[in-house]
């Protein structure tokens, strides 16, 4: 109505005129309206760009854990464990002009923050990505970031673009550390990675950045698409783009990106709670990304003791009467607590930081350490199930006497060390706890107990079938593989045995226990002065020289693998007080050519025949007197992934009866003994096979 006003007065002024010359004029002057409309709406449409500067009242996408708090943060994960979230722009994006051309340049920016909720450390960490769909229902979460899962990482058919915020290291995905920023065609393994920092235009050099400090930090994402080149940048959030970017790589998106797509956010927490926050985003195609107002971004998220009431200030003068007189209870009080959580501290223990948990803490979570909390024990201590107060997370507290306090330091500083494995088939180690004549380890809890329950129907559990049995060998296996040989010192368990291989919710095997571990580095002799572990699972050499190796470790594997299939314990105790040492009875069926007659009768002849062969006589080759003659850890998985065959073993008249001169020497169950004891005649029925 606007347009035909000026048409109106138009009409007033040229009354005069003859009706034709008013009817050309009026239809001249709409025309130039609509054209003028027209041009508008076109440039209106054809701005491919948006910005959030905060996500109130945003029209996102969101999934899974993913909210929006009041205040406008885009919390991808909550205070949970093992979760994961997404967050996508609603509307999908065409990078191509028209179908067949390649892929537009486009910019990304946004401002994200990671924010560790109990321990100081974060798992696993958050991406920002393009994909053709908004479905990832069916993304694994923990590494795998909530983008992928184990059968489509690294298909071509994903069509996925990503650059990954990594704060954990995985071996599996070839991570480079656990700070780190990817750029992933398709996979969780990056097509390129540097560790976190930002260049520094006033020094003129890079400076480091931890991704997981409560700090707000701010990513640039470019692609040229004439040159192929992938540019991702970082920086704090109060720092101006630096001039060089963090990470470059060429790849031609054009065989990536399909149209249309849509860009957005996916983050995923492991058994540590973690928050990974974003608070603002933008983007465009053929232009910079549009400038992200920082000045009225939000706040990231607050963990921990909230700040101290102003409300409570003022009315402290007016209870203060009342609190002189609780004065004499409270000191009493606070003696009494002070005695029931009291801890060892000493200076050098604070370098070992976010690895350290408080008594009370654990007290708590354990209800008092009652034994409705119990999940077991052995010769080292008590493991009880817990739930952290403040991050929900479910833990296994391990209570283990220490009375000596010779070389605590050093044995601290292994803990932490061990705290600081990541493997899918190991049970993490989250921490430590002193107090007076004893340690406490904190384990990530695992749903389904230990292996040895179901091996021994202890509570009613049920039998393992044979594919299972098989695959937990190959589980601990790759663990212990990753133990000797992938992780960057030598790791030694020690005291490997079915109890100490714990059953998480998929019933896979994770090796767990690591009280008695010891680590040094690659190339290196390991000078150890005491035999420890587990009557049954130690290896001959050990009474001779004390010193625990990696071929000890795969030893008592080796006597592992013949429990897991036999169904027996390493030395069994009948009720005439006569002892069946289990490999001495393998070797015998070996011997009569009966191997099969060893098999849990509870598998009713349901299993994989070359399976149960190939197990039965690596279980043989790994519990070879001679240690010169046991395979390493990664022959073994060669093995059981059939890479190379199993060498033949040879029978002689040698036997294999030095596990029962042990017991009948007075070994206990668990044993220390100094490397001074004499050695045991010990001598293979197997030829070395090798």
């Amino acid at each position: 109505m606007k347009a035909l006003i000026p048409a109106s007065r138009g009409v007033l002024r040229i009354a005069a005129m003859s009706t034709g010359m008013v009817q050309l004029f009026f239809l001249l002057h709409l025309f130039f309206s609509l054209a003028l409309n027209l041009v508008s709406s076109i440039a209106t449409t054809g701005e491919d760009k948006f910005v959030y500067s905060g996500f109130s009242r945003s029209n996102l996408d969101l999934d899974g854990a993913a909210t929006i708090t009041p205040d406008g943060v885009l919390e991808l994960t909550n205070r949970s464990a093992t979760i994961k979230g997404h967050a996508f722009y609603p509307t999908p994006w065409r990078f191509r002009k028209s179908p067949g051309e390649v892929v537009q340049s486009f910019s990304i920016a946004f401002v994200f923050g990671m924010v560790p909720i109990y321990s100081g450390i974060c798992t696993d960490g958050m991406t920002f990505l393009i994909s053709p769909t908004k479905d990832f229902s069916g993304a694994q979460n923990s590494q795998y970031l909530g983008l992928l899962n184990k059968t489509s990482d690294g298909k071509k058919s994903n069509y996925i673009f990503a650059v990954e915020l990594d704060s954990s290291q995985n071996t599996e995905f070839k991570d480079i550390d656990d700070n780190h920023i990817g750029i992933n065609i398709n996979s969780l393994t990056s097509f390129g990675s540097k560790s976190a920092a930002f260049y520094d235009d006033k020094i003129g050099m890079f400076k480091n950045l931890s991704l997981v400090s409560r700090k707000e930090m701010q990513v640039w994402v470019d692609y040229n698409g004439e040159s192929t080149q992938i540019n991702v940048t970082l920086a704090p959030l109060k720092v101006a783009k630096p001039s060089k970017p963090l990470l470059s790589a060429t790849y031609n998106l054009s065989t990536v990106l399909e149209d249309p797509s849509y860009v957005g956010f996916s983050a995923s927490s492991g058994p540590i709670n973690s928050l990974y926050c974003v608070l603002g985003f933008s983007f465009g195609i053929n232009q910079p990304a549009p400038l992200i107002d920082i000045s009225i971004l939000p706040k990231l998220p607050r963990v921990g003791p909230k700040p101290r009431s102003k409300v409570l200030e003022i009315i402290l003068p007016v209870v203060t009467a009342t609190f002189i007189l609780l004065v004499g209870t409270t000191i009493v009080l606070l003696v009494w607590r002070r005695i029931k959580y009291a801890e060892i501290h000493e200076d050098w223990e604070a370098e070992f930081g976010p690895h350290r948990f408080l008594y009370k803490d654990l007290f708590h979570a354990t209800d008092g350490f009652k034994n409705k909390n119990l999940l077991g024990l052995g010769g080292f201590g008590k493991v009880y199930k817990g739930v952290l107060p403040v991050s929900k997370l479910e833990v296994a507290v391990k209570r283990v006497s220490r009375e000596s306090k010779q070389g605590i330091k050093e044995f601290i500083a292994e803990i932490v060390s061990i705290g600081r494995l990541r493997h899918r088939n190991l049970v993490q180690l989250l921490g430590y706890c002193r107090r007076k004549g004893e340690l406490l380890l904190v384990y990530e809890y695992m749903s389904n107990g230990s292996l040895d329950k179901y091996l021994h129907c202890v509570e009613d559990k049920p039998t393992l079938v044979w594919t299972q049995r098989f695959q937990i060998i190959k589980d601990v296996a790759t663990g212990l593989f990753y133990l000797h040989e992938r992780w960057e010192k030598v790791v030694i368990h020690r005291d490997i045995k079915a109890s100490n291989v714990l059953l998480d919710s998929e019933m896979n095997g994770r090796l767990g226990d690591f009280g008695l571990a010891r680590l040094y580095d690659h190339g290196i002799d390991p000078q150890t002065t005491h035999v420890v572990g587990t009557m049954g699972y130690l290896a001959p050499e050990l009474a001779r020289t004390g010193k625990a190796t990696t071929q000890t470790d795969v030893y008592a594997f080796g006597i592992f693998i013949l429990e897991v299939i036999c169904g027996q314990r390493p030395i069994n105790t009948h009720a005439d007080d006569s002892s069946l040492i289990l490999i001495d009875w393998v070797v015998e069926h070996w011997h009569k050519r009966s191997l099969t007659y060893t098999l849990d009768s509870r598998l009713h002849d349901n299993y994989n025949a070359d399976e149960v062969s190939l197990v039965l006589n690596l279980g043989l080759l790994c519990a070879h007197p001679l240690s010169n003659a046991r395979p390493s850890m990664r022959q073994v998985i060669q093995y059981l992934n059939g890479e190379m065959p199993l060498p033949e073993l040879v029978p002689t008249n040698v036997s294999y009866s030095a596990l029962g001169l042990m017991q009948n020497e007075g070994f206990d169950e668990y044993t220390s003994l100094p490397s001074t004891v004499g050695s045991i005649g010990m001598t293979s029925s197997l030829s070395n096979g090798r």
